[in-house]
């Protein structure tokens, strides 16, 4: 997705210069709160795990981005989101925008983290914005090794007792089916017999 924006060149010590980058982006990656955005892949990833974000939000955090603790009026997202020969209604869809992607970061307009309102003017990015070349690893939850061969061995024993159980309870079900219909055999027998006996 070509989203036709520069950032800001980093500077030494993590600030940004004033001027837009001379082409493409100055990092790979841009991290703030337990947010990674990789700028190569396109893919914001929250505490290790990939958060969809459709085209629209995903540009508008970068518009916001690149002026993160600035004012970015709503006609600045306007154009950079919707062209200007687009029919569409830009206010409210600026403000859906936006919704979308607070509700992406699990942001509030009463209480922000991230994305600030400012009346009458656009919007901020307020949380604090980090430029690096590489994304953290992953955090993938696992079992500790010690844990691993007993949780397995009790799937094992919990699974083997169930197909047991359930074993059980069909060869009960067939015996109970099949001494239902030897008492109701047996039971004509006799009837038939006492008959032809008178």
């Amino acid at each position: 997705m070509n989203t036709g924006l520069a950032f800001k060149q980093p500077a030494a010590g993590g600030e940004k210069l004033s001027g837009p980058a001379i082409a493409g982006f100055p990092t790979r990656c841009v991290r703030f709160g337990t947010f990674q955005l990789d700028l190569h892949r396109q893919e914001l990833v929250n505490n290790g795990i990939p958060v969809k974000v459709q085209g629209k939000v995903y540009q508008a955090l970068l518009a916001l981005l690149e002026y993160s603790g600035e004012i970015v009026t709503r006609e600045t997202l306007r154009m950079r989101l919707w062209p200007r020969d687009t029919h569409v209604n830009y206010d409210a869809n600026v403000n859906t925008t936006v919704n979308k992607l607070r509700q992406v970061l699990g942001d509030t307009n009463s209480a922000p983290m991230f994305v600030e309102t400012i009346p009458r003017r656009g919007y901020s990015f307020i949380a604090k914005v980090e430029y690096v070349d590489e994304m953290l690893a992953r955090s993938v939850p696992r079992i500790a090794p010690s844990l691993a061969p007993k949780t397995s061995l009790w799937r094992s024993v919990h699974a083997s007792t169930l197909a047991g159980a359930e074993r059980a309870r069909i060869w009960f079900t067939a015996g109970m089916i099949a001494l239902l219909i030897a008492a109701i055999l047996f039971g004509a027998a006799i009837t038939l017999y006492s008959r032809r006996a008178f």
